[in-house]
């Protein structure tokens, strides 16, 4: 179990849906929590609901200059979480110019913004702690996914790369792929979501991970094994059963 009283996090996407229900759990085990997110409305709703200590701080990842200001406002922290995310359902048919953009500016580069803004910090200290949030979707390409899969699956090579270059610096990086969670962005999809996860079941998987030393976890757990298998599969087998 980790040590979280008095430890000062950067939640990145803390506005509602899994990054609002981790700050819940975060507070209660006693962290000291800044949240981030565009709307400021929202960050102070989820600051009124936190039994410990908390910051509101508004940041757009996709703003280059706010993310760095951000960086320099929050100052010494012992981690940073990573939520922030778009999503629009996208076929290939159906690119949408601006949404793709969008997706692939706020999901992925938003990520590298905010590493760039606290991570030397940790890494000239030696110590620190990174949790970045992929997604099931990442692991293959799907049907309907433009911008969003490819965004994902760019973040999660990128915490693999940094877990190979901090493992034995201090600095600990982890990874988590969720699948559907119930939130205003699976709210846009209409198709069936098998095994839909509660933002707050969603939270508590994560914080169990957050709380252990393992790089990376994947649930639900049966449904993350279907795309971990995925992987293994031949392009000819794999088109024909998932496109």
């Amino acid at each position: 179990m980790r040590d979280w009283a008095g430890k000062r996090y950067w939640l990145v996407g803390a506005s509602d849906g899994l990054g609002a229900a981790l700050a819940v759990e975060m507070s209660r085990a006693g962290a000291h929590l800044v949240l981030s997110a565009r709307s400021e409305d929202r960050l102070r709703a989820v600051a009124a609901r936190l039994p410990g200590p908390c910051e509101v701080l508004p940041v757009d990842v996709s703003d280059d200059a706010g993310v760095r200001q951000a960086g320099v406002a929050v100052g010494d922290i012992d981690g940073v979480v990573f939520l922030a995310g778009v999503y629009w359902p996208m076929r290939a048919q159906d690119w949408d110019f601006d949404r793709a953009v969008a997706m692939a500016d706020v999901n992925f580069t938003g990520l590298v913004r905010t590493l760039g803004a606290c991570l030397p910090a940790m890494t000239a200290r030696g110590r620190g702690h990174v949790v970045i949030t992929g997604s099931l979707s990442g692991f293959r390409g799907l049907p309907g996914a433009i911008g969003y899969a490819a965004s994902k699956s760019g973040v999660m090579v990128l915490a693999e790369s940094m877990r190979a270059d901090l493992r034995a610096t201090g600095v600990e990086v982890q990874l988590v792929n969720p699948g559907f969670i119930r939130t205003r962005l699976t709210e846009k999809n209409d198709f069936a979501m098998p095994f839909i996860m509660e933002p707050e079941a969603a939270a508590q998987a994560m914080f169990r991970h957050m709380n252990g030393r393992r790089f990376q976890r994947s649930f639900p757990a049966p449904f993350s094994w279907l795309f971990r298998l995925s992987q293994f599969l031949p392009d000819w087998l794999y088109y024909r059963l998932f496109a």
